[in-house]
């Protein structure tokens, strides 16, 4: 029976430690998109990327849950030119790739170290406290008197930016059936809950993503969403650039970086970037 070598990647790790695993699966080309999610399912973390070529960019990348496939995924593309880079196959540098959210930028650094350009944001609906509240076992007056506004917004894929106080976010009491449902009805991937901290933290805000109906119940480390709460921390509170938190509750704390390039006050470029440590290679049956 054929064999396919996945490689697991702790992406946005802290000094080695942490991080969220992110399968990687290089020269995946003869791979059929059933084959794909075959594979996906067998690894078993919350996304895998699978590297192809590209006659538009450096690397095509398609990303899949153990469920279903995504447009984009940040922290298996972060694991991905991480692997690349460390196996040697590509140098420092700038790179583009190839995914169903578009073509975006990939920055490499010398320590491995990888930044990824996102899509521009685009806003989407805002939500009342009250419809909101009990998904996540707290009362809605907690939220309303932080005065920011609970909005679905898109760097990539659409969460739900959803600001608790600070001191609630590991007390949650989370509805992940209700999630789901809501997000099938709303057309978006998950809830992004996030506490911001105070100023001499050296995180900007603390974060938790649940995104139930794609299969995953908790994540360590957001990308994508963390580039869409980077810009709405822009709109509703002048940050340029922060440094997210995430993955506490699960005991797998991750570091997220974001740098906002600002044109005449209007976000320019998004950027979301951190460190991978390679946690293990395992191989996996393919379907015919």
């Amino acid at each position: 029976m054929t064999q396919v070598d996945v490689y697991l990647i702790q992406a946005f790790s802290i000094s080695g430690q942490g991080g969220n695993l992110a399968g990687v699966v290089l020269q995946a080309d003869t791979l059929t998109d059933f084959q794909k999610q075959s594979i996906a399912k067998q690894v078993g973390v919350s996304e895998t990327a699978f590297v192809n070529q590209s006659d538009k960019a450096d690397f095509q990348l398609s990303f899949f849950t153990p469920t279903v496939e995504v447009d984009f995924c940040g922290h298996a593309t972060l694991s991905a030119f991480w692997l690349l880079h460390h196996l040697k196959h590509i140098h420092a540098g700038c790179y583009q790739q190839e995914t169903k959210a578009g073509v975006l930028d990939v920055e490499v650094a010398s320590n491995g170290d990888v930044f990824m350009s996102q899509g521009l944001p685009i806003w989407s609906t805002e939500f009342h406290a009250e419809d909101i509240a009990p998904m996540l076992g707290i009362e809605s007056r907690f939220i309303v008197q932080l005065g920011l506004p609970i909005q679905a917004l898109s760097t990539g894929l659409v969460d739900v930016m959803i600001p608790v106080p600070y001191g609630a976010l590991d007390r949650l009491v989370v509805d992940l059936d209700s999630i789901a449902r809501f997000c099938q009805q709303q057309r978006c991937v998950g809830f992004h809950v996030f506490e911001m901290n105070p100023p001499n933290s050296s995180y900007t805000a603390s974060c938790r993503n649940f995104a139930p109906l794609v299969g995953i119940p908790e994540e360590s480390a957001t990308g994508s969403s963390s580039g869409a709460l980077a810009c709405y921390l822009n709109r509703y509170l002048g940050y340029e650039q922060s440094v997210f938190e995430q993955g506490r509750a699960m005991k797998m704390a991750s570091r997220i970086m974001t740098k906002l390039t600002l044109q005449e006050e209007e976000v320019g470029q998004v950027q979301v970037g951190g460190e991978g440590t390679f946690s293990k290679l395992i191989s996996v049956c393919l379907d015919k």
